[in-house]
């Protein structure tokens, strides 16, 4: 896969440098500063349902170098579409039919035409200019760059001392159980190639999205990498997360879930399941 990053080199346009470093095809680089671009178009999803007053601040952060924008709407009440539709004008509408965070994700996954597919909260707790941090991850080998809030240069405002133990407590588990390295467990702020969609099964509908996919990728053998990341307070609104009620769905999905051998996982995980989206893509 031609996707790597390369410094800028000033006073040359994108294609050139791609013919010139290539001697191919050209290829489109797409500036991230002065002394950084790339070659993998980027999509970000961002699922939503009445964040009208948080999608501001949500979009001022995204770097404009993504290639595209697709917004889940679930079934909003407000004016969480015209909203989006204002402060990006190409943003990709997909109109949630079913319910529930993991269905959301699912149906923006199944929307996307990028390499890349970074997931990112409407609600402004997560720094869209750290969305560098996780492609560069990608490009540097990694197939999943897994977003962790306690890894040296992480942090959150969010989270209240119960919930820190019970992440904690479900991540030393999945770690024991699948032979997994991580220092967090639930958070939705993460980025994966494309191609991981052929090697995962994704078949759940809530919060525990999140964690299935930390498992998943792992049983399959994947390179992950975690990135620090800071997590900030919601800006305006009540969450929809119920510590007792999702952390309880959380270890029902890490229960369920059979141990594999890292060696052997990648031969044994079926291809995706994308439950056909039954909502229109606009």
């Amino acid at each position: 896969m031609n996707s790597f990053l390369r410094p800028g080199v000033p006073g040359t346009t994108s294609t050139a440098v791609a013919t010139a470093t290539l001697g191919r095809i050209p290829t489109q680089y797409r500036p991230i500063s002065s002394h950084l671009a790339i070659t993998p178009p980027v999509s970000v999803v961002i699922p939503a349902m009445n964040e009208a007053e948080n999608l501001p601040y949500v979009f001022k952060t995204l770097p404009e170098w993504i290639h595209e924008v697709v917004l889940v709407d679930g079934n909003s009440t407000d004016d969480t579409v015209n909203v989006a539709r204002e402060l990006w004008p190409d943003v990709k509408v997909v109109k949630q039919a079913g319910k529930g965070k993991g269905d959301a994700l699912i149906s923006g996954f199944a929307a996307c035409t990028g390499d890349i597919i970074v997931m990112v909260d409407a609600d402004g707790s997560a720094d869209g200019q750290e969305i560098v941090s996780y492609v560069s991850a990608l490009v540097g080998g990694a197939d999943f760059a897994k977003g962790s809030r306690f890894a040296n240069g992480g942090g959150t405002d969010d989270m209240t001392p119960i919930r820190k133990l019970g992440n904690r407590m479900l991540c030393a588990v999945v770690n024991a159980k699948f032979g997994a390295r991580y220092t967090d467990l639930c958070y939705g702020y993460n980025a994966f190639w494309r191609h991981c969609l052929d090697r995962i099964t994704l078949d759940c509908t809530g919060f525990e999205i999140e964690t299935l996919m930390n498992i998943r990728v792992v049983k399959a053998g994947l390179r992950v990498q975690e990135v620090p990341s800071h997590e900030y307070l919601r800006i305006h609104g009540v969450s929809n997360l119920s510590a007792v009620r999702d952390g309880l769905r959380v270890l029902r999905v890490i229960l369920q879930e059979k141990g594999v051998r890292r060696r052997t996982a990648s031969r044994r995980t079926p291809p995706l399941t994308l439950k056909a989206p039954r909502g229109e893509v606009s």
